[in-house]
């Protein structure tokens, strides 16, 4: 087989349908509820509980919703994309496995090595806005951490290490080494909770917005003695592609496809399910937020408590502090068990070393990848601030939504008869606005996100080509 052969071939649908029905790698114990909470538990969270009013102060200002709904528009795109996917091809690797199937073996590699990245980073963002929630639920009651222990450093005078962050990622990673099923009970009872602090932050916020805190929408100048800002539309471009990792999550649970009950019938309304309840949730949220207070008082790590604090309502800053603090763990839940699956897919295929591809034979989880996961996010999320680890992601799962659109459309042209659980309507106009505004959003990342792609995606290369290509089994088949 030649050289460029090598890098384009690929896996047949066919093949992976028939492997999908044989593989007994993991267990399946996960019904249609419990994949729509790993959505949600993906979707809802730091975009919740921080990246709203962060942005909103620093970036969009009210019209921070706009950005979620432009955000949710290319998300909802790709979302349908994923759906079709997701009843077609059940097996785990989400964008990774789909890539495989009809780019070809190096786009499967390089979106599956990206998205190990974004995920992990992903996990380290919302520990750290995890851990602003945890200190301010405890400076409400009259306790705290050592000033060194409360953050990064840069983050604030004395600050050293985020001790909490990095103990939430490895307490998430030890629970995603045991059995599936229980960290799936585990994580539904935190999204109900979740869902109940941001029902509770609509249903008395809404009684105490103020209609002239929106007003202008979408400010033209810059508010605040700092003089840190990005207003008027290119704002709110910028704050879209900042929070668009809040708008996506749906993808962790296509990862899960192994270990669901009926995957070809549940990940598609899974995907869509998470994806509705929560942009609603989104929408809702951003507009009482930005309605309550002023938007130029939001850039704290605890926003929505700090912004019902301001009313006098302690009682709600508390409640919705705690809840963030249960809530937000759901969100690692998510992003984590999606890394440890697709380092496991990788490894299974060859591409990564086979260490990697054992299951836990009491526990039948990818303990390995899942523990490596779990001290890599910890030193990133204790070492470094929000801000830095935010713009790094989103990159990845862009690239991904560029890959998933673009594969519907041309296994479509490919093989139009294939059955289908779930069909992405209008094709193809709605995988082009996936990677219309894809490329749209990538083109408003800050330019150190895309050094670190580069560097990370060259290193990728190099793996690949002195390791992958050599192992892959599709070449030891060859």
């Amino acid at each position: 087989m030649g050289f460029l052969n090598k890098l384009v071939r690929h896996k047949p649908v066919e093949l992976l349908q028939a492997e999908a029905g044989k593989r007994g790698d993991f267990r399946r114990v996960l019904g249609l509820w419990q994949l729509t909470a790993i959505g949600i538990g993906g979707i809802i969270g730091v975009g919740v509980f921080v990246l709203a009013g962060q942005q909103a102060a620093l970036n969009a200002g009210p019209g921070v919703a706009i950005s979620f709904l432009i955000a949710g528009i290319a998300s909802a795109a790709a979302a349908l994309c994923y759906a079709e996917f997701a009843g077609l091809i059940p097996v785990t690797g989400s964008a990774y496995t789909y890539g495989y199937a009809v780019l070809g073996e190096l786009a499967a590699w390089l979106i599956g090595w990206d998205l190990l990245l974004e995920y992990a980073l992903i996990v380290a963002v919302v520990a750290i806005g995890w851990a602003g929630y945890v200190q301010s639920a405890l400076s409400s009651v009259g306790l705290g951490l050592p000033v060194w222990a409360q953050g990064a450093v840069g983050t604030g005078p004395g600050h050293v290490f985020n001790v909490v962050a990095a103990l939430v990622t490895l307490g998430v990673s030890a629970l995603l080494t045991f059995r599936t099923e229980w960290g799936a009970r585990f994580n539904t009872l935190v999204v109900a909770i979740k869902v109940a602090a941001v029902a509770l932050v609509i249903g008395v916020g809404v009684f105490y917005v103020n209609p002239s805190n929106w007003v202008p929408l979408i400010p033209t100048r810059v508010i605040g003695p700092d003089g840190i800002g990005h207003y008027g539309f290119q704002g709110v471009a910028t704050a879209a592609a900042v929070v668009f990792f809040a708008v996506f999550g749906y993808d962790t649970l296509t990862t899960a496809a192994e270990e669901s009950k009926n995957p070809q019938r549940d990940l598609p309304r899974a995907v869509l399910l998470s994806l509705a309840i929560s942009m609603a949730m989104y929408l809702a949220v951003s507009l009482v937020l930005t309605g309550i207070v002023h938007y130029s008082t939001l850039n704290t790590d605890a926003p929505v408590a700090d912004a019902f604090k301001g009313l006098g309502l302690h009682w709600v800053a508390l409640t919705v502090s705690v809840s963030a603090v249960f809530g937000l763990i759901s969100v690692l839940f998510a992003f984590m068990l999606g890394a440890s699956r697709i380092w496991y897919a990788l490894a299974r295929d060859g591409l990564l070393p086979g260490w990697f591809a054992h299951v836990h034979p009491r526990y039948g989880t990818p303990h390995r990848p899942t523990i490596a996961l779990g001290v890599f996010t910890a030193l990133v999320a204790g070492s470094t601030p929000i801000q830095k680890v935010a713009e790094l992601v989103n990159i990845g799962v862009l690239s991904a939504f560029i890959v998933i659109c673009t594969s519907v459309m041309i296994l479509r042209k490919r093989k139009p008869d294939l059955p289908r659980s779930f069909r992405t309507p209008l094709v193809p106009l709605v995988p082009l606005i996936g990677i219309g505004f894809s490329i749209w959003l990538l083109s408003e990342l800050p330019a150190i996100t895309w050094k670190v792609f580069l560097i990370w995606v060259s290193i990728g290369m190099v793996i690949y080509l002195t390791y992958g290509m050599r192992n892959s089994k599709l070449e030891k088949q060859a």
